[in-house]
């Protein structure tokens, strides 16, 4: 699954470190999701897409869709 999580993340200003702490994981998980090593959980997912004002289906991509 690919994502825009740090396309958004940086055209919002935020660092790692400031979406961690306002999701309440780890910078190491915000990471690991950005880098395609770990599909977040559909609440870390929706928790995501609210925090970085978009939809889930935005920032989410099956690979097969590409």
């Amino acid at each position: 699954m690919k994502n825009r999580i740090k396309e958004l993340r940086r055209a919002r200003g935020l660092r790692q470190e400031d979406l961690a702490a306002a999701l309440g994981v780890s910078r190491q998980t915000i990471i690991a999701v950005e880098n395609n090593k770990y599909d977040p959980t559909l609440g870390l997912a929706m928790r995501l897409a609210r925090r970085l004002d978009t939809m889930v289906e935005e920032l989410f991509t099956l690979e097969d869709d590409v």
